[in-house]
């Protein structure tokens, strides 16, 4: 049995072998003969990436060192290793979970990186993939500047990857994740507990009613922000995933207009807000156009995230507060 998977029985090498033509002799079958061949087939087959990674050659190698137990940095040299006849069998049925089931590989493996960490990923959240994570290695600068931050806020959080990445790398910050969801709340704990990040508390919440008169220097959020009409038309790979991570209305604004008016309510004197908001960015800029929004550049370009002061926040709060209250 793979770690971290259930309900499989490994198939002998004689039934591998009919789903191998391609590979080499057995004898001769290597690690990176293994990648190879799994990106092939997973491009002849239509997957659809983006769940950590965005094509099929990191895909297969993620799933094959998966299941041949060797670490995801493994040295290139190892790739001309030959594999043994009970690991290729175990490859090719992962192979084959992947194709027939579309379950995005890091379901399959139990594992996400994020952020240069490893955090356990299952289908009670979203699989880690923000850009945030560009942000939370650099500390959020140049965004913070010169601010004291001592207390954070992320808001639907998931599987805490945002939160506890954060407070990894700033230990002397207080941070708290939120989420509306008992399923993902389980995860993140669990995450905590992996990463052994105490300056992490986990809140059930929906956005912002649990917190009170909590105030925040930094509040991140990656909320829900695929359209209606995205969301029904995904590929069957984000089936796995919790649609309540996704769905976001008819333009995939509805969480994120009512952050935008309730966090300056939750965010100190000069306090900042980073929000994701991916492809809703210009559903975004049509409503408010006379918000000063800064959408970051990311080493790989935009990525519909965007910073705002508190105090922009507070100048055009009746117009945001218009709008997200026409939202129910």
């Amino acid at each position: 049995m793979i770690p971290g998977t259930t309900g499989y029985n490994r198939p002998s090498f004689t039934s591998a072998a009919v789903m191998t033509a391609g590979l080499p002799s057995f004898q001769q079958v290597s690690v990176i003969d293994l990648i190879r061949y799994g990106g092939s087939r997973f491009n002849s087959a239509g997957l659809t990436f983006g769940h950590s990674f965005d094509n099929a050659l990191d895909e297969a190698t993620q799933l094959v060192l998966h299941a041949l137990h060797l670490p995801h940095d493994l040295s290139p040299v190892y790739g001309a290793a030959k594999v043994t006849e009970p690991e290729l069998a175990d490859v090719l049925a992962l192979f084959q979970r992947r194709i027939d089931e579309r379950v995005p590989a890091a379901y399959l493996t139990g594992e996400a990186w994020f952020a240069g960490l490893s955090f356990k990923s299952d289908a009670r959240a979203l699989v880690p993939r923000s850009p945030i994570a560009e942000l939370i290695t650099s500390g959020f600068e140049p965004w913070l500047g010169e601010r004291d931050v001592e207390r954070v806020l992320d808001l639907c959080t998931g599987s805490g990857c945002i939160a506890i990445a954060t407070a990894h790398y700033q230990p002397n910050w207080n941070v708290t994740g939120i989420d509306l969801s008992d399923a993902a709340l389980s995860l993140a704990n669990e995450n905590r507990e992996r990463l052994q990040t105490p300056n992490v508390v986990l809140l059930k919440s929906n956005l912002f009613e649990a917190l009170g008169g909590q105030h925040f220097d930094l509040i991140v959020t990656n909320p829900p922000y695929v359209t209606n009409a995205e969301t029904d038309a995904l590929p069957a790979e984000y089936a796995h995933e919790p649609e309540l991570g996704l769905r976001a209305g008819d333009d995939g604004l509805d969480l994120a207009l009512r952050i935008l008016r309730d966090a300056p309510a939750h965010l100190t004197g000069n306090g900042l807000l980073i929000c994701e908001v991916g492809e809703a960015e210009q559903a975004l800029t049509r409503l408010l156009p006379e918000l000063p929004l800064t959408w970051i550049e990311f080493k790989v370009g935009q990525m519909g995230i965007f910073v705002v002061e508190r105090a922009d926040l507070v100048e055009h709060h009746a117009r945001i507060r218009e709008l997200a209250d026409a939202r129910g």
